[in-house]
């Protein structure tokens, strides 16, 4: 008895096997039914028989049967009654675990005739899990310089139930520093975090115990708790932050170990250890999730280490966090949300039947390149296929027949833009998931001359150093033709354009042939800082095109020129000469060396400092002003001739630099005048220039103060006038000579002005003098009278 049923066994088998690939054509219905979860065996689903149309007296005769989709024998059928019921009690989390619909397939096959029928039975979820979080006890640690609004990711908790019965709402016993902030993730998953609501002061309160509480939306609800225990710690700086909140990668399933999933980036403001980051998975991800993928530490890749079944869950999420190695550490956290791209059974296949070597680049919209056929060896829906290629491509697929398609043109062809074209064609079934395949074909353009050269801006800048050496390249231009062959040489030419009234061709060559320009001269920057060329270039081709470009060329400073002293200038290659009254204190400006360069920027950025000095203590110079003052008041023992070499240099690479002389003659507080007869030195020839100009200036201006000093003092003032000569000197005195007065006789010579570089000595009479203060205001004029006296002039105070 046994022997036959096996044979009839393998029979029935057999003849399932032919059906399923060769009649696939004969199933006419599709039965769905729809049952909660947790039901026990024997729980009734729905009557087969009734619902397809089955004669249930000749259920036995026509074999009818039950046929699972997989090995799970959660269904039984009753063949006499044709009544489906449950085998076995049906946990829905068991089953299909995250899968959002639980659907069970099952084949109802009958012979004579032999038929087949499709049937889904749906698991409807029920409330029968509570949330739990992975760890009771989730321990923070926060600085207590955290600014309020930042934010500490929370476990989320875990309910394997789905829809409304899946965690819902979560709550944080209350509290003044902390809330939650609960957003929805795209995968419907519920991201929890902490959120510093108030500052934290560690001084205050160094620890808090918060209850967090996770409550799904089922009925009745079903909740679970974590503990949180938050230290505040007494210093930080900063968290490492990664580069995005939320990571979102694609991974085909059966990804072979070692695939680089994603590479997760963090940075840390903080420097040295501080600044060193360590990644690592933080505690809610389950070990089960670390045991299919890994994260280097050092590098933050996460790679496949695991076998990843797109059956067992379509997608993960992988919370990750970034601690320094400061002390104490500081985390910051991401998420990795991995998304599984299924692969099913049998992709479709593509058959190139015809295809063109090459296309014109001229050809006409609609232009047949290639015959395509698709197959697929599934059937139904999986069969269906739907074949495209990019947008982004001058072509379309039109289809002729079920699987059959023409690739033709569907715009105007650029050779110059695309020589080649290699097409991808995507051909993706229906199926639930989809399958698909490409493959790419390649389609050459032949040319035709319709393109002008090019340069690649038609307006630039070139920038050329001063003092070229002639006959040197300096720059070059390059212009691009996209046609080929002939089409495709360059010619290069200018327009000769004037620079400064010369023409550009007395400055400039051009090869034709590479577009090099080389100087024939040295530019000088401070004649021609820019000029422009018009640059133009034509193809080969016939007629040839041409386009043209303008340059604009910037001369380069080069410090060149030496700083050329203005002031105080020396006539004659002789030393300046400058006078100081005695009387001058502490920081007192006793001239101002000005000086040019002709170069620019930095080149042409002066430094003054003294070189050489009689006595370094008595003068200074300023660094960038130039000016010379008194580092300390004059003393008595003080030598009455001074000189100092001003060093100016500039500051370029090298520094270049000329020097001043300036002899300094020191002057009691009063003016004398130097002669009646107005000859101020006994040998005249040996007057510097410089000397003589100043002398005749103060002459000017002593006499316009003395007329309005006889008009102040009238008829006390009746004197002959003559001029009084002083030191150019601003802030001292000077004296109105009483000399011709007949109560005074004519005072005999007492000083003298001694210029050691040119060994000439002034005498200054002694005469009676009355005291004229100047300020160093040129505005402003104070003036103090005094009694005429006969001895020499003590220094004063102005």
């Amino acid at each position: 008895m046994a022997e036959p049923r096996i044979r009839n066994a393998l029979k029935f088998r057999l003849l399932d096997i032919i059906f399923l690939l060769f009649v696939s054509d004969l199933v006419f219905a599709k039965i769905h039914y729809s049952i909660h979860e947790e039901m026990e065996s024997g729980a009734f689903v729905g009557n087969v028989a009734e619902d397809l149309g089955l004669n249930i007296r000749r259920l036995s005769a026509r074999k009818f049967r039950l046929v699972p989709a997989d090995k799970r024998q959660c269904l039984e059928v009753n063949l006499e009654t044709g009544i489906l019921f449950v085998n076995e009690r049906i946990d829905r989390e068991q089953l299909c675990e995250q899968i959002p619909a639980c659907v069970l397939s099952f084949k109802i096959i009958v012979e004579e005739p032999l038929e087949m029928y499709r049937g889904e039975l749906e698991i409807v979820d029920i409330n029968d899990n509570s949330p739990s979080f992975p760890e009771s006890v989730i321990l923070l640690q926060m600085g207590e310089l955290i600014a309020p609004g930042s934010r500490f990711p929370l476990e989320s908790a875990l309910d394997p139930d789905m829809g409304t019965n899946a965690v819902s709402v979560y709550n944080i016993s209350p509290n003044v520093h902390f809330g939650l902030k609960v957003e929805t993730a795209e995968d419907g998953t519920k991201i929890v975090e902490l959120l510093l609501e108030n500052p934290l002061d560690r001084e205050r309160q160094s620890s808090f115990q918060l209850m967090l509480t996770a409550t799904d939306g089922g009925n009745p609800p079903r909740s679970g708790t974590a503990r949180i225990l938050i230290t505040v710690l007494d210093s930080n700086d900063n968290a490492p932050a990664f580069d995005s909140k939320t990571y979102k990668v694609s991974l085909i399933e059966n990804s072979p170990r070692g695939t680089l999933v994603v590479s997760i980036h963090a940075t840390d403001p903080d420097e040295g250890s501080n600044g060193e980051v360590t990644y690592s998975f933080s505690n809610r991800v389950s070990p089960k999730v670390q045991e299919l993928f890994s994260l280097d530490p050092r590098t933050g890749d996460i790679r496949v280490q695991g076998i990843i079944d797109y059956e067992e869950g379509d997608n993960y999420s992988l919370d990750v966090q970034a601690v320094d190695n400061g002390s104490p550490a500081i985390a910051g956290h991401s998420k990795v949300l991995v998304k599984l791209i299924d692969v099913n059974d049998n992709a479709p296949g593509i058959l190139l039947t015809s295809i063109a070597s090459m296309v014109p680049e001229d050809a006409a919209p609609g232009t047949v390149t290639a015959l395509i056929d698709v197959i697929d060896r599934d059937s139904g829906k999986n069969g269906k296929v739907h074949c495209e290629i990019p947008k982004t491509v001058p072509f379309k697929l039109q289809s002729s027949s079920s699987g059959h398609y023409k690739l033709i043109t569907s715009d105007m062809l650029d050779r110059e833009t695309t020589p080649l074209h290699n097409i991808i064609i995507l051909a993706r079934d229906c199926g639930s998931p989809p399958l698909s395949t490409n493959k790419t074909i390649q389609i050459t353009l032949s040319d035709m001359n319709d393109n002008a050269p090019r340069f690649a801006r038609p307006m630039d800048t070139v920038y050329v150093m001063e003092n070229n050496a002639p006959g040197a390249s300096i720059f070059a231009v390059t212009a691009f033709d996209p046609d080929q062959d002939q089409n495709s040489y360059v010619f290069y030419s200018f327009i000769d354009n004037p620079i400064q009234d010369f023409p550009l061709s007395n400055y400039l060559n051009l090869n034709s042939m590479n577009g090099t320009f080389y100087a024939l001269r040295s530019f000088d920057y401070e004649r021609v800082k820019n000029f422009q060329i018009q640059v133009q270039t034509r193809d080969a081709g016939v007629p040839p095109l041409s386009s043209s470009a303008t340059l604009n060329v910037i001369i380069l400073d080069q410090n060149d020129n030496a700083p050329v002293i203005v002031s105080p200038s020396a006539q004659s290659g002789s030393a300046a000469v400058e006078v100081v009254p005695q009387s001058a204190g502490q920081r007192y400006l006793v001239t101002k060396i000005i000086a040019t360069d002709a170069d620019s920027g930095q080149n042409a950025r002066l430094l003054y400092q003294v070189l050489k000095a009689t006595d370094p203590s008595l003068f200074i110079v300023g660094l960038h002003s130039g000016e010379i003052r008194t580092a300390r008041g004059i003393l008595e023992h003080d030598s009455t001739t001074q000189s100092l070499v001003i060093l100016v240099k500039d500051n370029g690479q090298p520094s270049l630099s000329s020097t001043a002389t300036i002899h300094f003659s020191i002057l009691g507080n009063v003016t004398e005048i130097l002669s009646e007869s107005g000859n101020f030195v006994t040998n005249p020839e040996y007057v510097p220039d410089i000397n003589l100009y100043l002398i005749v200036i103060l002459a000017s201006t002593s006499f316009i103060f003395l007329v309005t000093i006889i008009l102040l003092i009238g008829i006390k003032c009746k004197q002959e006038r003559h001029t009084p000569e002083a030191s150019n000197s601003p802030n001292c005195c000077y004296g109105l000579d009483d000399s011709n007065s007949p109560f005074n006789p004519r005072p005999t010579l007492k000083e003298s002005l001694n210029y050691t570089e040119s060994g000439e000595i002034v005498h200054i009479p002694e005469t009676h003098h009355y005291s004229v203060c100047l300020s160093p205001e040129s505005a402003k004029s104070d003036f103090l009278f005094l009694k005429p006296y006969t001895t020499p002039m003590t220094q004063g105070q102005c």
